[in-house]
């Protein structure tokens, strides 16, 4: 049985006509909102500690859409030749500020949220846009998926039409076993 597909099929056309994507694809102001409940200082140091730790919630301010960033922990390797861009970052090197990059799939759609929020204020600048290469990535998963259940399928149908030829060749064994006549034991 195939499964759902994580995005949809046309995502280009989705993000570009798509009402929630096309007022969150504009600079936007955003809002770190983790952490409500303490006072603004604390908020602060627990703010550039999430980003250190790869995670973030923000805010779009003019839509209230609320978005949980996952990106790269400061403290993790990088794979190969894997760039910064394609694993989503929190860049402190700008005073005041921290730049984050975060890559998702939302409503189907390949996204990557690229924006920055300043240290003191909490307040910042952020939107999104599509993702190209995670939507190749994701269309090419989907048709190997595909691919495998219709070899599944096709070789389940070949099972199938095998099955009459396998009863009517077990029939024959059990009639043969049944004839044979029974030898008593010896003593």
């Amino acid at each position: 049985m195939p499964t759902m597909p994580r995005v949809v099929t046309d995502q280009r056309a989705k993000f570009n006509n798509d009402e929630l994507f096309r007022g969150l694809s504009r600079d936007s102001e955003v809002r770190f909102t983790g952490h409500r409940d303490r006072p603004h200082q604390e908020r602060q140091m627990r703010f550039q500690q999430d980003c250190r730790d790869g995670h973030a919630e923000i805010a779009f301010v003019t839509s209230g859409t609320n978005l949980e960033l996952l990106f790269a922990p400061a403290d993790w390797p990088m794979e190969g030749n894997q760039a910064p861009e394609q694993r989503g970052y929190a860049d402190f090197t700008e005073a005041g500020k921290v730049r984050i990059v975060s890559h998702f799939i939302m409503d189907g759609v390949c996204t990557i949220w690229r924006g920055y929020i300043e240290i003191e204020t909490l307040n910042g600048i952020g939107k999104l846009d599509l993702d190209e290469d995670r939507a190749e990535q994701e269309r090419e998963r989907h048709r190997e998926r595909l691919r495998v259940v219709e070899e599944r399928q096709q070789q389940f149908h070949e099972s199938q039409e095998r099955l009459p030829e396998l009863d009517a060749q077990s029939d024959t064994l059990h009639f043969h076993r049944k004839s044979k006549p029974e030898t008593p034991p010896s003593d």
